[in-house]
């Protein structure tokens, strides 16, 4: 299906990223020294990633020990953020507020394990603050934003719950050049637009809906058509054509990320490569299932992601 590319909304993303490059202040960042305390920070970001992202842990997997404990430190503190908003009701903007001061701490509480180990991994790094601050602001964004009037107004918020994952998680892994920047940005965006693709039901229960209102409108839908299709799991043609649209400006956008694994070092690219290949897949899913995303969650099993390793290890030597 051909897709119209505007890439008008990326210009301002490359902005908010690269201002927020220049924020890595030295005198801030403090190693934690208690060995036993960074292990169990460490082990306990390591069982957080395997019980809630299967697909993150496998790819997470493929990384050196360093790195990989780095990257579910990052998960973790990505997921408490997001469990804040989602699970605390009215108290959610405050927590939230706790949990970026403790959260961006040099020093925090040593019963926080999970800031323990960010802390150390942000030292380590050297990750920009700013894109630690952008994620959470992100992700505030739920607390007063239900509703999106256009893929310009989602690509914004795209970038801070996803891009700024990718942005902080190139420091993690290394890269060859600032240029990997534009490229995190897309693959973000790309895996987040998944996201919302699979999740419309579970979405809309909470009161949200992520799809672009006037893009609905462009395949004659309405609110009341996501409604019915949560509620009586009925939907028809104009919802078919409107997912093989989102669908494909997704997979365009996957395309374009694809050659910053490139940039990425090389102990890194495989198991950033995975984990987008991984989330593609369930695009696939989505089709395979005659678009429904209202009666069942779109999903890959463990096995589909497995047989896919050596075309995808394959795939990042040649992007050498």
């Amino acid at each position: 299906m051909a897709v119209l590319i505007n890439d008008t909304w990326e210009n301002p993303l490359l902005n908010l990223a690269e201002e927020a490059w220049q924020f890595v202040n030295p005198t801030e960042l403090v190693s934690q020294n208690d060995t036993v305390l960074l292990e169990q920070a460490y082990n306990h970001c390591e069982t957080l990633t395997a019980y809630h992202s299967r697909s993150f842990h496998l790819a997470s997997a493929l990384m050196k020990p360093e790195e990989r404990r780095s990257v579910r430190a990052l998960y973790a503190f990505c997921r408490t953020a997001d469990d804040i908003v989602d699970e605390s009701g009215v108290d959610a903007p405050n927590l939230l507020e706790t949990w970026r001061e403790r959260s961006l701490s040099s020093q925090p509480p040593k019963h926080d394990l999970i800031a323990v180990a960010w802390a150390d991994t942000r030292t380590k790094h050297r990750v920009p603050r700013k894109y630690a601050e952008q994620l959470i602001d992100g992700v505030a964004r739920d607390l007063y934003q239900t509703r999106y009037e256009s893929f310009e107004d989602l690509s914004t918020y795209c970038y801070g719950v996803a891009s700024t994952v990718g942005l902080m998680s190139m420091h993690i892994t290394g890269f060859e050049s600032q240029q990997a920047i534009r490229y995190a940005i897309k693959l973000g965006v790309a895996l987040q637009l998944t996201n919302i693709l699979r999740d419309v039901a579970e979405d809309w229960e909470r009161g949200r809906l992520y799809l672009p209102l006037d893009e609905l409108a462009d395949h004659g839908l309405t609110q009341a058509d996501i409604a019915a299709g949560e509620e009586k799991k009925e939907y028809d043609d104009r919802w078919r054509e409107f997912m093989k649209f989102q669908i494909a400006r997704a997979r365009h956008i996957y395309d374009e990320a694809w050659p910053g694994i490139s940039l990425i070092h090389p102990q890194g690219r495989f198991s950033i490569a995975a984990a987008a290949s991984f989330y593609r897949q369930i695009l696939d899913d989505i089709e395979a299932n005659d678009y429904d995303v209202f009666s069942r969650r779109a999903h890959v099993g463990k096995w589909g992601k497995l047989r896919r390793l050596p075309m995808i290890w394959w795939q990042t030597k040649r992007a050498n």
